[in-house]
């Protein structure tokens, strides 16, 4: 039997023919583009309502009393650590400058300018006036919030009608838009190669080593955070970090080998309870829930990337700019799909919010394997420390479990 190449292995292909026909046949390449914008146009088709359906449905599948004592301190330990990811991003990206040695002011017909943004619009904004309007204009934060209050409503109202079919509509319904966005990544590798191959005909192969620097920035602001983690959980906690590292040691090998969450999951389940002493209650709850609502790997990819492209296209972001970024990133790492390319997907939603080409992010699709393991093994570890927190908070970690005293399965 033929053995089937990966989505992920069909990408590196095209990203490394891309970069050879870019530098050997410029002249061809430029005529790749239209090809490039039509695969970005076809991913971009789908999103707001992808993110419509998937937040309505993430918060409608929590049991009404998880929406409360227990649930409330998950959703909150999963905001304020995905906040702090996505602001950590941008500051790693700031401080290290990860878009230098880059200049792509001149690239575009006309100049990009990130527009003013106060601290009152910026909040206001995340309010919708009208949701249609919202979905026409692909104004994604909005979507979010009325799909969070959708959701919540949702959730009340088959509480009491338990019967009604409306919640595996939307449950068909995101199940359509996902074969959708499954259909427009089968030519993925066509749509990167094309922009690969064009972006390095304008851009020269000088890309390539900013691409190293983002990439070194983005691995570096990954393991300082994880650093950061685990000092809050041995002062909270008080474990020894070492041992929790060690404890851990399974599912972050399983997150960096298959670059996925979803496969992960059962590995980080059995670790919680049998290794870090979390009671089952606990870990049945929040790690599942983490998949949907506790992404800190991809808010931090998000908020790196765009002031990475920021700094590449000469765009200084004020303060407040950079909050909306970090708020912007935080909301939409919330409606992360499993897909293939997932994190190209999710770049083709921050990126036009802050202004910014989106065809941008063809620079990155050549270090996208890189990133995804460094996004997982953040997301999937961070699951597994608020994890902690929660337990921690209930008084159900059975510190014997996590010494080694006691064993379990």
């Amino acid at each position: 039997m033929k053995k089937k190449i990966s989505m992920t292995s069909q990408i590196v292909i095209a990203v490394v023919i891309g970069i050879l026909v870019g530098i050997l046949v410029p002249s061809m390449a430029q005529h790749l583009k239209i090809v490039g914008d039509l695969f970005l146009r076809l991913m971009q088709m789908a999103i707001p309502v992808l993110i419509l359906g998937q937040i309505i449905q993430a918060v409608a599948s929590i049991e009404s009393k998880e929406l409360t004592n227990l649930g409330g301190r998950t959703i909150f330990v999963f905001g304020c650590s995905s906040l702090l990811a996505a602001t950590w991003g941008i500051l790693m990206a700031v401080v290290f400058n990860a878009g230098s040695g880059t200049d792509l002011s001149n690239v575009q017909e006309t100049a990009i300018e990130a527009q003013e943004i106060s601290f009152s619009e910026t909040f206001l904004g995340f309010i919708p006036t009208n949701i249609f309007a919202s979905l026409s204009s692909g104004t994604i934060v909005q979507i979010i919030v009325f799909a969070l209050f959708f959701g919540i409503a949702l959730n009340k109202f088959m509480s009491k009608h338990p019967e009604s079919g409306l919640a595996q509509i939307i449950v068909d319904f995101n199940e359509v838009i996902l074969m959708i966005i499954r259909y427009v990544m089968i030519i993925a590798p066509l749509g990167i190669f094309a922009l690969i191959a064009s972006t390095i005909s304008n851009l020269g192969p000088e890309i390539i080593l900013s691409l190293l620097s983002y990439l070194g920035v983005y691995g570096l602001a990954t393991l300082l955070f994880l650093g950061l983690w685990i000092t809050f959980i041995t002062l909270y906690v008080g474990v020894n970090p070492l041992r929790l590292i060690k404890n851990m040691k399974n599912m972050t090998i399983m997150a960096l080998a298959t670059t996925s969450s979803a496969i992960t999951l059962p590995t980080a389940m059995e670790e919680t309870q049998n290794k870090l002493g979390v009671s089952d209650r606990i870990t049945n709850l929040v790690l599942p829930l983490g998949m949907s609502l506790n992404s800190n790997g991809s808010a931090m990819h998000m908020a790196i990337t765009v002031m990475t492209i920021s700094q590449m296209y000469q765009i200084d972001f004020s303060i407040s700019q950079m909050i909306y970024v970090a708020i912007a990133a935080t909301v939409i790492s919330l409606a992360n799909a499993v897909v293939p390319g997932a994190g190209l997907v999710s770049l083709a939603i921050i990126v036009p919010q802050m202004g910014l080409p989106i065809e941008s992010i063809a620079i990155f699709a050549g270090v996208e394997w890189f990133v995804g393991m460094l996004r997982t093994i953040l997301n999937v570890n961070s699951d597994v420390y608020s994890a902690i927190v929660v337990a921690k908070s209930v008084n159900e970690i059975d510190y014997d479990v996590f010494n080694g005293k006691k064993v379990i399965g």
